[in-house]
């Protein structure tokens, strides 16, 4: 089944609706598994009891705190398998998108303290890039062959469309927009099917997501842009394998329509389309990327593999880079690497109430910015309260779409984010203005370089008039900011404590904020544990010294990200701070409010607060915060600025590509292996390495110092070799750049396959026993396994006789078991009854019971057949093995 029909109002309600049998809500599951779960066919499978649309977060499988895996999701959009098995035992699972817990044993999470706040109104700032230039504008778009990328079986579509000024003369800045990941097909007038697939099929055609941007697009063509937006269903419909969740593969279709607008702009321009022709030529020394969802993502990496381009043999794009990528847009992103590009300049929006990318992850694009290059480039975050994910693109908005489209908000009683229920909730309309607003400061700043647009993206605290009632915070780093303060064990604190953002002891958490409830975009993690990631949690008077004294000569103030709890009142700060003669001064006091916050989302995010720096304050040895109140706080960090933009020196950075070594297992006691770690580039680097034993979840990390000259990096693999079947091994390794480096594949490892045979198991054929006591048959293994197998038994129609029925076993097991109620009496091969029996590693005997009852009805013999499937690890495909029988005499 390629396509599901669903009700697209079931999908608003976050109800479950009618469908084939894969697609029926999920039943308690069997012994050991929570409800929804399931383990066959060597995968683990969640099936949601709503269904879940296709979106731009990962489905991320845990046991506990430990990532198990991203899983990928079936055509019926509720199923989710962990493909390739999993390894251990499987306790507290749990399914995260977004860092939301989402499955059934979700806990409904404590309430943010107070109802949701108003954001004070910020002053109006003079220059508005919200208004429309002079321009008229035209409108086209252009179609050419398909080209294949990656792995993925199917060719990706060439397709964009084009609105360009009409009349500006010479050739004229670029803006390219790249969709996030929507479901792909539709089939007109049917507003009850949606597709993910590629390419469409049968009467279904593909989802314009490219044509939702066209506001911006023409706000932008009026100011004198060419700008394309491109479409993506070709990559959103076959990057679920991606390891990277497709970014490699988007920035190879980013570059690939730019090598065709470079050859557009040049000699190349009597094979352009018309739509191309009509537009003025552009200037491809100045283009601007704007990417949403998982596209955010993509133009990050566009603009990574642009500056330090990947190996040949890596990229899906194998020509030359003919252009300048000036600055980034990125409305609710995904950043799964974690690896931002940190000399390109960038603004992000974070829409409050966003319901698909919920942890707000795109924060990293700033916040991982911090210390990897020179912190020349401006790396800004706009917090747009009321905003969801969805609504930034009207093909993805109900009444505006011509696809079916939902309100990613899925609660009906969110007092901030539910649509009618709440004054701070941005109409599609509102959220859509607000949204080109901004685009249009970022492209004014990083492409025009007009220092009045910068005020509305930095964190000076004023607003676009153009963006109507919108809140939208801001707070940046980089630009013409210099460290005073910056988080770090060397540090030395009295009435202050630091935390740790992502700890392996809870004890050394930030305080009560959830990373996944309520939690902070700062906190998204890479991987858990991280160290190396500090927040400073402050008592009502906090003195913090650095190790040595921070120069700020010439910046004008003291700017600091501060956080505060969600709907706090206006909190005072009162701030002096010490230089390095020991002469202390008073800057004053600034007042944070907390943000409008409510259980679904993530609003314990840093706002910026700047004090006049008096000129003979030219370092700071000491800064001293009185918080009013006994509420909590956290310091992010506090910089020496001043104003301007200084324009971006990219800095000659490493790239770091972690690949994957596939080897076959061998009977040695250990064989050491290296993983692939490719470094390109001749400047002294720090990465940090992750090292994880997919089998025990066990992970070691550590900093890796990168020397000149270097073209990998070693990272040995010791794998224990045997004569025992375990099926195959994975060790996966993830890099995070820290200093002078950016990291493009940012995971990989060993993946060791087992070439031992798998025991043979054998089954009593056949069993008796008296009514009232369990059938018991028992389970050998030819030899023990070092990892643990999974017996399922399904129940048959028994050929012999009268078959035992829903009440002839014990209620309570078969309610465990089946979920669903002994009656009616039926034959329990009509019922959804599954045994599940784990083999622990070591094991080579063991049994399996069934309870049978006693009842007053004179009955003869009466069976139960059951069909035996063995799971292994690292497999799809279970192995059948012979029927066994049992009979209850009466």
């Amino acid at each position: 089944m390629r396509g599901l029909s669903v009700a697209i109002a079931a999908i608003v309600l976050g109800l479950g609706v009618s469908g084939p049998a894969s697609a029926d809500p999920p039943r308690p599951a069997p012994t050991g598994l929570p409800p929804g779960w399931s383990f066959g066919e060597g995968a683990l499978t969640w099936t949601s009891e709503r269904i879940i649309p296709p979106g731009d977060a990962a489905v991320e499988f845990w046991s506990g705190e430990r990532l198990l895996g991203r899983a990928r999701g079936g055509p019926d959009l509720r199923t989710f398998v962990l493909s390739g098995g999993v390894s251990g035992r499987l306790t507290d699972l749990r399914v995260r998108i977004g860092g939301k817990r989402v499955d059934a044993a979700a806990p409904s999470g404590a309430r943010t303290a107070g109802t949701p706040s108003a954001v004070p109104e910020q002053p109006a700032h003079p220059t508005d890039p919200g208004i429309p230039g002079p321009y008229a504008t035209t409108t086209g778009e252009y179609t050419l062959p398909g080209i294949r990328l990656s792995t993925y079986p199917e060719p990706v579509e060439m397709q964009g469309v084009v609105v360009a000024p009409k009349g500006a003369p010479g050739k004229r800045p670029l803006a390219l927009f790249l969709h996030g990941r929507h479901w792909t097909c539709f089939i007109e007038g049917d507003d009850d099917t949606i597709i993910m697939d590629w390419p469409c099929w049968g009467e279904s055609e593909p989802v314009p997501s490219h044509r939702g941007y066209l506001q911006a697009q023409r706000l932008l063509a009026s100011q004198g842009y060419v700008t394309v937006s491109i479409s993506a269903n070709g990559i959103n419909g076959q990057d679920d394998a991606d390891t990277d969740g497709g970014a490699r593969a988007r920035s190879a279709l980013i570059r690939t329509h730019l090598a065709h607008w470079a050859d557009w702009s040049g000699s190349g321009r009597n094979r352009a389309p018309a739509a191309v022709k009509a537009a003025p030529r552009a200037d491809l020394d100045r283009v601007f990327l704007m990417g949403h969802s998982r596209g955010g993502e993509g133009v990050n990496r566009a603009a990574l593999d642009s500056l330090d381009p990947p190996a040949a043999g890596q990229d899906g794009y194998r020509g030359r880079v003919r252009w300048t990528i000036r600055g980034l847009f990125l409305v609710g992103p995904t950043i799964f690497g974690h690896n931002p590009q940190p000399d390109v300049p960038s603004a992000t929006i974070l829409p409050g109430c966003d319901g698909d990318v919920a942890d707000l992850q795109g924060q990293m694009y700033v916040d991982a910015t911090r210390g990897v290059s020179a912190g020349r480039a401006l790396h800004s975050a706009l917090y747009m309260v009321g905003a969801n994910h969805n609504y930034f693109n009207t093909e993805w908005t109900p009444g505006q779409a011509v696809a079916p489209a939902f309100d990613d908000v899925y609660a009906e009683d969110d007092p901030l984010c539910t649509a009618g229920l709440s004054p701070a909730r941005l109409s599609p309309q509102q959220q859509q203005t607000a949204g080109a607003t901004y685009i249009a400061t970022a492209a004014r700043l990083f492409v025009a370089g007009d220092d009045r647009a910068r005020p509305l993206l930095d964190g000076t605290g004023v607003r676009a008039p153009s963006a109507g009632p919108a809140r939208v915070p801001a707070h940046a780093i980089g630009a013409n900011r210099g460290a005073a303060i910056i988080p770090d064990t060397d540090l030395t604190l009295r009435g202050a404590r630091l935390c740790e953002q992502v700890p392996a002891d809870p004890e050394q958490a930030c305080g009560d904020i959830d990373r996944y409830a309520q939690g902070s975009p700062h906190f998204v993690p890479f991987w858990e544990p991280e160290p190396g990631r500090y927040a400073i949690q402050l008592d009502r008077a906090a003195t913090i010294q650095p190790a040595t004294p921070m120069a700020v000569a010439g910046a004008e103030a003291l700017a600091m990200r501060l956080i505060v709890p969600p709907n706090a009142p206006a909190t005072t700060f009162t701030v002096a701070v010490t230089d390095d003669r020991g002469r202390r001064t008073g800057l004053g006091t600034a007042t944070v409010t907390g943000l409008p916050g409510s259980d679904g989302t993530m609003s314990y995010w840093a706002q910026e607060v700047r004090l006049r720096l008096p000129a003979h304050v030219r370092t700071i040895a000491g800064l001293e915060i009185v918080a009013e109140g006994d509420r909590p706080a956290w310091l992010i960090d506090a910089w020496g600025w001043r104003p301007g933009t200084p324009a971006p020196r990219p800095a000659d950075l490493d790239r770091i590509d972690v690949g994957t070594l596939a080897v076959d297992e061998n009977d040695e006691a250990s064989t050491t292996y290296t993983v692939p770690v490719r470094i390109d580039g001749d400047r002294p680097a720090r990465i940090r390495l992750f090292l994880t034993d997919a089998r025990t979840y066990e992970t070691r990390n550590w900093v890796a110092d990168i020397v000149p000259g270097t073209t990998s990096i070693t990272v040995p693999v010791a794998v224990a070799g045997n004569t025992t079947y375990g099926g195959d091994r994975r060790y996966v390794l993830s890099a995070k750049a820290v200093h002078g480096a950016v990291v493009g594949d940012h995971g990989g490892g060993v993946l060791v396959h087992d070439d031992e045979s798998i025991p043979e198991v054998t089954i009593t054929p056949a069993v008796t026993a008296a009514e009232g006591t369990p059938l018991t048959w028992t389970i050998n293994l030819s030899a023990p396994a070092d990892e643990y197998l999974y017996l399922r038994f399904l129940a048959w129609p028994s050929a012999t006789g009268p078959e035992l029925s829903s009440t002839d076993v014990d209620p309570a097991w078969f309610t465990e078991n089946s979920g669903e109620d002994p009656e009616p009496s039926r034959p329990l091969s009509g019922t959804a009854l599954r045994l599940y029996v784990p083999i622990e590693p070591g094991t080579t005997t063991l049994e399996l019971t069934v309870p049978t009852v006693t009842d007053t009805t004179v009955e003869g013999p009466e069976h139960l057949r059951l069909l035996p499937l063995l799971d292994l690890p690292d497999t799809w495909w279970p192995i059948e093995l012979p029927m066994v029988d049992g009979t209850v005499t009466g």
